[in-house]
């Protein structure tokens, strides 16, 4: 239990002293007419879950098999003997303990802190919402201001609450122990690639093409492409609740084949793809009226994005089919990774 509430504190103070969250970490959120900062709900977050622990660890698991304290273990054991632990290497748990550690410590933060942005928006936008009314004059004015942010807030927040619990809870009773997590470095870098503060380096060199919110100036046009941009993120949430509490990058937990999983293998990666070209559609037109070459090198911006997440795809199969035969079954049963009867 001290193991892994160490853990949780050393990822929040990690996060805390990353200067890419400063402004996520010092900016102000209003919940219910109180007022915080997003440095006070990360530690006040992680004080509760690691109160939670205790009875966790009482009535639920064996601390003694917990990841966290295999990986310090392994830690120590290198800090005193670094040669010798070089030389003997990991055996498979160890090495799964501490990928497993890691990730956790990378991910939980940044998924708790989003996952307070997107509640808080969503619970300011609702406000607006419901303080404009319905009138039909304002439609568009109510749907760009308040009313896209809402939808798109709500189903993020669905989407990041799965994997925040996916990632700190970890349990034999809900089937979602982590049989390994991927080993290589490609998987690792395509996955870290796409989120803070690595995604920096990778808008940097790719371009960032696309927008939340696209903008176009037909009225009924604007209303139709963002109304799907948002059907389509809500298929990404689906799939991530379809995942449950075996949701989170990098790790074998067991094969999921319900919900948009039944129909295609990486439905959450064809969905968000989707999403991000409707919102690149005003950034490659306004691209190509500048030049042919200005609007190619957009289009290859958006091209290079989908095939980061291509790669991610390709390199979760493969540790997936590693590990055991199971995800060989799932794959024979569902044939195609995108789109039905295609590819």
């Amino acid at each position: 239990c001290a193991a892994s509430v160490g853990a949780v504190f050393l990822s929040c103070v990690v996060f805390w002293l990353g200067p890419h969250n400063d402004r996520q970490l010092q900016a102000t959120y209003r919940w219910f007419g109180s007022t915080f900062t997003g440095t006070e709900f990360l530690f006040a977050a992680a004080a509760g879950y690691a109160a939670l622990l205790v009875p966790y660890f009482l009535f639920f698991v064996d601390p003694a098999e917990a990841k966290s304290l295999k990986c310090f273990r392994v830690a120590l054991r290198f800090l005193l003997a670094p040669r010798a632990t070089v030389a003997t290497g990991l055996d498979r748990d160890e090495r799964v303990a501490v990928l497993a550690t890691l990730l956790k410590m990378f991910f939980a933060p940044l998924m708790v802190i989003q996952l307070m942005i997107f509640c808080t928006g969503a619970l300011n936008n609702g406000a607006a919402i419901l303080a404009l009314g319905l009138a039909a004059d304002t439609l568009r004015l109510m749907f760009d201001r308040w009313g896209f942010w809402f939808a798109l807030q709500v189903i993020l927040f669905v989407d990041v609450l799965v994997f925040t619990v996916g990632y700190l809870v970890e349990s034999p009773r809900l089937g979602n122990q982590i049989r390994s997590v991927d080993p290589t470095l490609r998987g690792w870098l395509a996955a870290l690639l796409c989120y803070p503060p690595f995604n920096i380096v990778t808008g940097a060199v790719l371009g960032s093409a696309t927008t939340e919110f696209p903008q176009f100036d037909d009225t009924a046009v604007h209303l139709t492409l963002n109304t799907l941009l948002l059907a389509l993120m809500a298929i990404y949430a689906w799939a991530s609740v379809s995942l449950g509490w075996k949701a989170s990058n990098l790790t074998h937990r067991g094969i999921v084949s319900r919900g948009p999983y039944a129909y295609v293998r990486h439905p959450a990666y064809l969905c968000k793809q989707m999403a991000w070209w409707i919102g690149s559609l005003p950034i490659v037109a306004a691209a190509f009226e500048q030049s042919l070459l200005d609007g190619l090198h957009t289009v290859a911006s958006v091209v290079a994005w989908t095939a980061l997440y291509l790669l991610r795809a390709l390199t979760e199969e493969d540790h997936l089919r590693s590990v055991d035969g199971e995800y060989a079954a799932y794959a024979s049963n569902v044939r195609y990774r995108f789109i039905p009867g295609v590819v």
